[in-house]
């Protein structure tokens, strides 16, 4: 795989920021995130692995001790760290805003979804190192946001990260579908040439659009942890969504509180409801999955509901 282009010399340069975007589909920048905050997250992956008995101590970084993973969530940790709100130690860092606010040219908005990532080593390297091939605007139409994906230990060529492919955003979906099912890219369908990836560490940041196909690559190390998060932003000067909590759900519409009130919208037949597996819900199936309580997270037009998804 090529090496990521890095954008730190075009920081004080927004055209040429907008150009290499426009161009490549994606921004790296090395060592610019506050390492203090990044350790911090860090330790709470740490603390979890621990806990979870799949880890030893080795140094500063937790190494995998060979215990048997399954059923366990490492690969995404969803519940444990989503419902302590580990994402905040990000979002909320003053450090961490100046260096988006530097970037965007105002304050940035964090979306509320995050993934946070502990892969251990695999057992079977016999397959494709890609974990999952997508872009992710075939999901989340109307929805604005950049994927901003941080390593939060080093992560070398055998420990993974993620991979895009550079230039790829411009072309059409390469995502296939069956019915109302997104199917993964499928590997011989993406231009193998455009790949690029490069060793990641922690201070650093990978920024993507929506339609820049990007795949998580397995862990081959012999005992490292591949411990990373991926979360979403946007300059607060867009469309931003609605980011709030259910009141009452019905198959055409719905009411919402956010921190200015409740607000009530429509589906109708383009609204994108976000199923289980990213799929688009049917609108009949809708209150079975999103109830009174959810938080949620909403594109809007006009009072119609554009997308909508359910927060981390």
């Amino acid at each position: 795989m090529g090496e990521l282009k890095c954008a730190n010399d075009l920081l004080d340069d927004r055209e040429a920021l907008a150009a290499a975007w426009e161009r490549d589909g994606y921004w790296f920048f090395r060592d610019v995130l506050d390492k203090e905050v990044i350790g911090r997250i860090r330790q709470t992956y740490t603390d979890y692995l621990l806990e979870m008995g799949v880890a030893r101590m080795e140094g500063p970084s937790p190494r995998y001790n060979g215990a048997d993973v399954s059923g366990l969530h490492l690969h995404t940790a969803l519940t444990r760290l989503n419902d302590a709100k580990v994402h905040k130690i990000l979002h909320e860092a003053p450090t961490i805003n100046a260096f988006f606010a530097k970037l965007f040219g105002c304050d940035p908005f964090w979306i509320p979804f995050t993934m946070h990532r502990t892969n251990p080593p695999v057992s079977d390297r016999s397959t494709s190192r890609f974990d999952l091939i997508h872009e992710d605007g075939v999901y989340n139409d109307g929805l604005p946001f950049l994927i901003c994906w941080v390593p939060v230990d080093d992560i070398d060529e055998d420990t993974g990260g993620v991979a895009l492919l550079e230039g790829v955003h411009k072309g059409p979906c390469l995502h296939r579908r069956e019915g109302t099912n997104i199917l993964p890219i499928d590997e011989q369908d993406v231009p193998s040439g455009q790949w690029r990836r490069t060793d990641y560490k922690p201070g650093d940041v990978l920024m993507m659009g929506l339609h820049t196909p990007h795949s998580g690559l397995s862990n081959i190390s012999a005992d490292r942890f591949r411990m990373s998060l991926d979360t979403r932003i946007m300059p607060s000067t867009g469309k931003v969504p609605l980011v709030g909590t259910l009141t009452e759900v019905t198959k055409t519409g719905l009411k919402v509180e956010d921190a200015n009130g409740v607000h009530e919208l429509a589906f109708d037949s383009t609204s994108f409801v976000r199923g289980h597996q990213g799929d688009r819900m049917p609108l009949h199936e809708i209150p079975d999955r999103y109830k009174p309580g959810k938080e949620v997270i909403i594109a809007f037009e006009d009072r119609r509901v554009v997308n909508m998804r359910p927060q981390n």
